[in-house]
């Protein structure tokens, strides 16, 4: 009421400040009427005093509810809270218990899958022993105990070349090929008329149509195999009747791209021939400076099999199987003495500690060519040129377990 009737004093004196100054006695019906109008004001002014009052007192409660209502809210969302993070915890359990589940069944998985590779493993290697046990027969079951002697048949002025006699067949000619690379071949009637010039008739002078590399041709049931010259692995069937080329195969696995003797730098598959047929030595993909041994089918040139063998190329010479051995001869420098250090049997019959120490005859350089001729159990060398025939003494080996 203070508030309404000072602001009623404010705006008399407002007023009068405005009003023009009387010029006669004050009207009392003017001062009447200005009198009721100043309480009309006064009874607004009081009506909106008790309306604020009562939304002050609105708001007060209205702000007590919602404190109230905010105080639940908290409570309530506590509770949620917990129950959320209890919910999360009750999850993660959950989760955890079947990532273990999941790791034992993997693990299940994983061991099952396992044996069945070792199972897998056991089976393909036992077939693969059987295949190889089935590829080299028992037919033969000598290993090799030393080299007994040397005959010098003949001498030529060329250091590399290769002389053999058909490995596979009764023939008694004698073939003769000079050079690293060339394309004639000299047939002999047997082994007098090879090792005497003056014989009648002379040689029989056959051109190949193509050209060999290196000096491991062989000669095996009336064709002659050689690695074809310009190529890193292509080998060649010649059919010595009838003087054409009767088949030809690329050999796999990496063989031709290096020399594979180093005290033999042109010869890159190095063919051979024993009681269980055709073989080509020659290195592989990967394989740092390890020989590597193919059996080859005659008839189709299909491969039937290939082994990766210890034998290292570095001071090799030469090599050569026997009974499905091979056998690799080496030199220090290119000079003797030249002996067998390494064998690698296929079977797991014959090793390096079953052998003696197998020398060769002393000779003064490195042997371009030794081939091994099953027919009369020799092998056929050569020399610096000369053409050696060494004698050999076996014994049979450890049978199969």
């Amino acid at each position: 009421m203070m508030v309404a009737h000072r602001g009623a004093c404010l705006l008399v004196l407002l007023l009068a400040a405005f009003l023009p100054p009387p010029q006669h006695a004050q009207d009392p019906a003017m001062v009447h009427y200005i009198y009721q109008r100043f309480q009309v004001l006064e009874q607004g002014l009081e009506k909106c005093t008790q309306t604020t009052r009562a939304y002050i007192q609105d708001f007060q409660e209205f702000s007590k509810n919602i404190s109230i209502m905010l105080g639940k809210c908290q409570t309530h969302t506590s509770e949620y809270k917990s129950a959320v993070n209890n919910l999360a915890l009750r999850v993660e359990r959950a989760q955890r218990e079947i990532d273990y589940l999941e790791y034992l069944r993997e693990a299940d998985i994983c061991i099952e899958s396992e044996e069945k590779t070792l199972a897998e493993k056991v089976l393909q290697e036992a077939e693969e022993e059987k295949k190889i046990r089935t590829l080299l027969n028992a037919s033969c079951d000598n290993m090799l105990m030393s080299i007994k002697s040397l005959k010098i048949v003949k001498k030529t002025m060329d250091t590399d070349g290769s002389w053999m006699k058909d490995a596979g067949g009764n023939s008694a000619k004698v073939y003769l090929l000079i050079g690293s690379r060339n394309n004639t071949v000299w047939e002999f009637a047997n082994l007098r008329a090879f090792m005497e010039d003056s014989t009648k008739p002379g040689p029989r002078k056959l051109i190949l149509p193509l050209s060999w590399q290196g000096s491991g041709q062989v000669i095996y049931k009336s064709f002659l195999f050689f690695h074809n010259q310009g190529t890193s692995n292509e080998i060649i069937k010649y059919n010595l009747q009838k003087k054409t080329v009767e088949d030809r195969m690329l050999l796999p696995g990496g063989a031709g791209r290096a020399p594979i003797y180093q005290h033999s730098l042109s010869t890159y598959i190095d063919l051979a021939v024993d009681e269980h047929g055709l073989w080509a030595i020659h290195s592989g993909p990967g394989i740092q400076g390890h020989l590597v041994v193919t059996k080859i089918d005659p008839d189709t040139l299909g491969v039937e099999h290939s082994w990766e063998t210890p034998c290292r190329n570095q001071d090799a010479e030469a090599s050569f199987l026997l009974c499905g051995v091979l056998y690799v001869v080496y030199s220090f420098g290119g000079q003797g003495p030249h002996r067998i250090t390494c064998v690698y049997d296929p079977l797991g019959t014959v090793r390096e500690e079953h052998l003696p120490n197998l020398f060769f005859p002393r000779r003064p350089r490195s042997h371009s060519m030794i081939h091994y001729n099953p027919r009369d159990k020799q092998l056929y060398a050569w020399n610096e040129g000369n053409q050696i025939i060494y004698k050999l003494q076996t014994k049979k080996r450890l049978p199969l377990e």
